[in-house]
């Protein structure tokens, strides 16, 4: 059952592109969610771009 933190969307991507990420996501014991998920926000801290962690804002209010 999804998070109800997180933000579900539709995706249409390449088959070729999605069965590389169903493999790596097998390899690494992540569901495919998880492995997209991981992904993204590697490439954004490589991009030095990575968002709060989910309830640092909520912490950082109090």
């Amino acid at each position: 059952m999804a998070s109800p933190d997180k933000k579900a969307f539709a995706l249409r991507i390449d088959p070729a592109l999605w069965e590389e990420v169903e493999r790596l996501a097998a390899q690494e014991l992540r569901s495919v969610n998880a492995q997209v998920e991981f992904l993204l926000r590697e490439a954004l801290a490589r991009r030095g771009r990575l968002p709060a962690p989910v309830g640092a804002k909520k912490a950082a209010r109090k």
